[in-house]
């Protein structure tokens, strides 16, 4: 994506469609050095820290664990994948009106058996044979997908998810377990096989994000590669990447506490799971401690898929409080996501007389060329309010009232030619 100055990075703010504020008991509060919160007049004011959700490891159609018999790890699960798997997937994303991201792993999609031509790609070689799975199964999976957009959003994960050398595999399809990339050539046949058996069933554009197999990933040129991964996946429009930074080779690289730029491709935190890679039927616990939900595809599952539904709401009790909270958000989309995180770690705020004070200044120009969605302002009050903004667009307001207080918030963009902005507050009985 090409840079823009940063007095122009908002100058064509987009429409953003409004939702509701979801009422649940709020999870703990965050703890940032990004976090900038002010406090005036019985209110108070943050940029919240978006939750994206990421499932891994989505596409197959086997779930048998094959890694003792050299193929690879799957879901994991004791059962074949169907259509039903992947309306799991987009009722996540209407229950939550989010756009959950689908890392796939697209070998077991492959109809004409183009992956006969990429040996390491795959555990048969050049003896691929995939007709097993492929059936009518095939397209009503893909046509879910193809009229889900808003709630399923394709996420490069891999071909085969692991990389062969004759009839044995290791770890994993991009890197080593050292976070080393695979020769540049291979990686790049790999993006161009992903690619065509996407177009196999019309799945769209190539991904703009991506999540390592394995999580095996280098931060910046690895060994004695001239290019980074970022640097080739960026060629290839792909513009996030999602991982653990526990596990990425020169996570010291990186400048802020959830995110860097690799050749100007976000690459942010994944944190910990708060499942096992291959846990199915288990209501998930716990607290999501940072930018990103991330799960596999499995923990979205039931045993049996015509109780799927079950363990789906149960991620929608577990998530729906980060939208109510103060501090938090759920991401609608991947893009507003990297927009949110942004202006939340690099947008400095303070007091006025008057309200909220938002200082710019910290964006830079590659900065800015992730920012254009805007962002949201959440503000909590004891009573109701109004806003004014000056400098920048207030394109939706929602709010409600809750535990006796209001909780707004602000879905803020279009500012040009400046570098500050205000939102001015009003108590709702004064006139203005």
């Amino acid at each position: 994506m090409k840079a823009i100055n940063r007095r122009d990075f908002l100058k064509e703010g987009v429409k953003i469609s409004s939702g509701t504020l979801m009422g649940a008991n709020s999870p703990g509060i965050f703890t940032s050095r990004a976090k900038e919160e002010t406090s005036i007049d019985g209110f108070s004011a943050v940029i919240p820290l978006p939750v994206q959700v990421v499932i891994d490891d989505v596409g197959w159609w086997s779930g048998r664990d094959g890694s003792k018999d050299q193929e690879p790890y799957r879901s994991g699960i004791q059962r074949n994948h169907v259509p039903a798997d992947y309306e799991a997937i987009v009722a996540l994303g209407k229950a939550l009106d989010i756009r959950p991201q689908a890392a796939m792993v697209l070998c077991e999609w492959d109809k004409a058996n183009i992956l006969s031509a990429l040996p390491s790609a795959t555990w048969m070689g050049k003896s691929w044979d995939n007709s097993k799975w492929v059936g009518p199964w095939m397209e009503e999976a893909a046509d879910i997908i193809r009229r889900n957009k808003r709630h399923f959003e394709i996420t490069l994960h891999g071909v085969g998810h692991e990389y062969w050398t004759g009839n044995k595999f290791s770890r994993a399809e991009w890197a080593d377990t050292n976070g080393t990339m695979r020769p540049p050539g291979e990686v790049e046949k790999r993006l161009d096989f992903f690619e065509r058996i996407m177009s196999q069933h019309e799945l769209g554009a190539f991904p703009s994000s991506f999540v390592p197999a394995a999580f095996n990933h280098g931060f910046g040129a690895t060994a004695d590669h001239s290019v980074s991964m970022a640097e080739i996946l960026s060629r290839h429009g792909v513009n996030y990447i999602n991982t653990p930074f526990h596990q990425m080779y020169n996570a010291e690289a990186v400048r802020y506490p959830y995110f860097g730029f690799d050749a100007d491709v976000l690459t942010v935190d994944r944190g910990k799971d708060l499942l096992d890679w291959n846990v199915i039927g288990i209501p998930p616990t716990g607290v999501i401690n940072g930018p990103t939900c991330g799960m596999h595809w499995a923990n979205l599952l039931h045993p049996d898929p015509a109780r799927n539904v079950e363990i789906v709401n149960k991620w929608v009790q577990l998530l729906g409080p980060y939208q109510d909270n103060a501090d938090t958000m759920l991401a609608p989309d991947s893009d507003y996501f990297q927009s949110q995180l942004l202006y939340r770690t690099l947008t400095k705020i303070t007091r006025t007389k008057k309200g909220i004070a938002l200082d710019f200044k910290a964006i830079d120009d590659r900065s800015a060329a992730k920012v254009k969605p805007g962002f949201t302002l959440k503000v909590k009050s004891e009573g109701a309010l109004r806003f004014r903004s000056k400098g920048i667009k207030i394109r939706s307001i929602q709010s409600k009232k809750a535990k006796g207080h209001f909780l707004y918030a602000l879905r803020l963009t279009g500012m040009k030619g400046s570098d500050k902005a205000s939102v001015s507050v009003f108590h709702f009985n004064t006139r203005r």
